[in-house]
């Protein structure tokens, strides 16, 4: 499992979602605004949501900051991301089958971008 390929592909690299995310890829993520966990899943729609993000947040790059820490078959990053003055972190914990990506879970400060975007009010 390449680690850096997945930071790649969510630096804007798109086009290796076909080599690094397994055809029964499931991911599931707290939605930006709050609430519970939602449940996706496909590699076209993994790439649209990463397409989206770059196009609401210009700039956004992302690094790791500890990791990969691994024990097949799971990978997991702890990342900081920029875009100009939006800033943030995150964990991804990756499953991996047959060397793809075929689970992801996502836990990051949506509340805290979401507040940065002016999606969300800050509370003072």
């Amino acid at each position: 499992m390449a680690t850096q390929a997945w930071i790649d592909f969510w630096n804007g690299d798109l086009s290796l979602a076909e080599n690094i995310v397994h055809d029964d890829f499931v991911w599931h993520v707290a939605p930006l605004t709050g609430g519970p966990s939602q449940d996706h899943s496909g590699r076209e729609a993994l790439v649209q949501w990463v397409r989206g993000s770059h196009e609401n947040m210009p700039g956004l790059k992302f690094t790791v900051e500890v990791g990969p820490i691994s024990e097949e078959p799971f990978h997991v990053l702890r990342w900081f991301a920029e875009a100009g003055e939006i800033s943030f972190h995150g964990t991804d914990i990756l499953r991996t089958e047959d060397g793809k990506i075929v689970e992801y879970w996502l836990n990051a400060d949506g509340l805290w971008a979401a507040q940065q975007l002016g999606i969300m009010p800050r509370i003072s």
